[in-house]
């Protein structure tokens, strides 16, 4: 059975799906000796090249870790204005690539899960799945409830409707100036935790996702530090968005 190439080139590890369609559009990938176009299907007997080298469609172990990110690095691979990037202190990988499982952005700290599954990596980020992702925030004003509950409803922002599913108050510093609180999401849209805050005429100052789904950091696992998930979350991790574990 058929199935489209940018997927397959995923769930090889090559890349994130919307990466391979890059690739494909770009003109890097042939299929039986003929430039591949976008949407072009393959089977298991087709002959698959990537920049002129060839890819063995024979299934491949993944591996998925979970990252511990410190400020002051990107989620990309590559920045012209020569910022840190998490890809620098990964381990390294043969004929795979790490797919990251959304992104933090450069001032957020705290998980963040990488793959080499394509497959999992793109449900794992689909907003049908309403995955939960829970952040603790430090808010700079006097938060009162009906900021709250304006957040729990649903805020308008400029790429549609956003809303926590769950806040919760973490502490009040001595100085007042500050509150903290743990908030839940249900999708991964960019900069959503401070935009909503934002939308209340609130600053935030401090951001870190300390759970995805089930998965918390560990505290062994300080910034800029990794771990591989452990055999029973990851296939809790698979089966939560339906797909069969890894043996």
């Amino acid at each position: 059975m058929s199935e489209k190439l940018h997927k397959v080139l995923a769930n090889l590890g090559l890349g994130s799906r919307r990466e391979m369609e890059r690739w494909i559009s770009a003109g890097r990938v042939e299929v039986n000796g003929q430039v591949a176009t976008t949407g072009d299907r393959v089977d298991i007997e087709d002959r698959i090249f990537v920049d002129g080298k060839p890819i063995s469609q024979k299934r491949r172990r993944h591996r998925t870790i979970l990252y511990n990110k410190p400020t002051g690095q990107i989620c990309s691979r590559n920045d012209p204005e020569g910022r840190a990037t998490v890809f620098d202190r990964l381990p390294k990988l043969k004929k795979q690539r790490w797919i990251s499982v959304g992104r933090l952005d450069f001032n957020t700290s705290g998980l963040l899960l990488l793959t080499t599954d394509g497959e999992l990596a793109n449900r794992l980020m689909h907003p049908s799945f309403q995955i939960e992702r829970e952040y603790v925030v430090r808010v700079l004003g006097d938060v009162g409830e009906e900021h709250l509950q304006a957040l729990l409803e649903g805020v308008l922002l400029d790429d549609g409707v956003a809303r926590f599913s769950d806040i919760q108050p973490a502490q009040k510093e001595e100085d007042g100036a500050n509150q903290w609180f743990y908030v839940v999401l249900m999708e991964g849209r960019n900069r959503e935790v401070r935009r909503l805050w934002e939308s209340q005429g609130f600053t935030v100052s401090r951001l870190k996702r300390v759970r995805y789904g089930h998965l918390f950091v560990p505290s062994a696992v300080k910034a800029g530090r990794y771990v591989d998930v452990p055999p029973k979350e990851l296939a809790e991790l698979y089966r939560l968005v339906d797909l069969t574990p890894p043996d």
